[in-house]
């Protein structure tokens, strides 16, 4: 077993020192040479330190995901779509209604080759790997929405740092409950998703 200050210092670069350094300004290329790096070693970390075999669980309770989660997306449904009506009612629905391709790829490349790699960071390796530093269930969660809220500091923007803090929350909860990377990267795709849909992508990176 690995010493706990490894798994800190490990912790602190993966969770906090990467993602603030993407917020300062240093070529793209380098920014995207140590992602690429960071997420080989988080890769590595899972299939041989943790033993991971990303094997789809057989015991999954799929009508009970499906319906918790068209409750909530019905509750994000009705706020985002208030808050956009009335902040930037010329984005309410412009993407899907104007760019209907455009929408259409960048909801499959989002789904595909950003939510599922987040979520095997940010879900997956933190949960099966730092657990045991927090004696608190409660904190352990709570620390899981911040630093995922941490990760989107490059948008330089407060309220993507409320909404991420709080789709952490979710997300890890929803985790917690199946341990099931799958059943928490279809949750987090259609959040987030939606929230393009709705007109919220500018701000989270969205291209539009």
């Amino acid at each position: 077993m690995e010493p706990v200050r490894y798994k800190l210092i490990e912790f602190f670069i993966i969770f906090i020192v990467l993602p603030v350094s993407f917020a300062i300004p240093y070529p793209v290329i380098l920014k995207f040479i140590l992602g690429i790096i960071g997420f080989v070693y988080v890769i590595y970390v899972l299939l041989k330190i943790e033993n991971n075999r990303f094997k789809i669980a057989p015991n999954l309770n799929w009508k009970r995901f499906w319906t918790e989660t068209s409750i909530k997306l019905l509750i994000i449904a009705i706020l985002t779509s208030v808050f956009v009506w009335f902040t930037d009612r010329e984005m309410f629905f412009e993407v899907v209604i104007n760019k209907p391709l455009l929408w259409l790829v960048i909801l499959i490349v989002y789904s595909l080759f950003s939510v599922y790699p987040q979520e095997l960071v940010y879900r997956t390796l933190y949960f099966q790997r730092y657990e045991q530093l927090f004696k608190s269930k409660k904190l352990f969660i709570f620390i899981n929405a911040v630093v995922f809220s941490l990760a989107h500091t490059m948008f330089r923007n407060p309220l993507v740092h409320i909404i991420t803090f709080l789709g952490g929350i979710l997300f890890a909860l929803t985790y917690n409950k199946t341990k099931s990377t799958l059943l928490v990267s279809i949750e987090h795709a259609i959040y987030g998703s939606w929230l393009f849909t709705v007109g919220m992508g500018n701000m989270l990176g969205f291209p539009s």
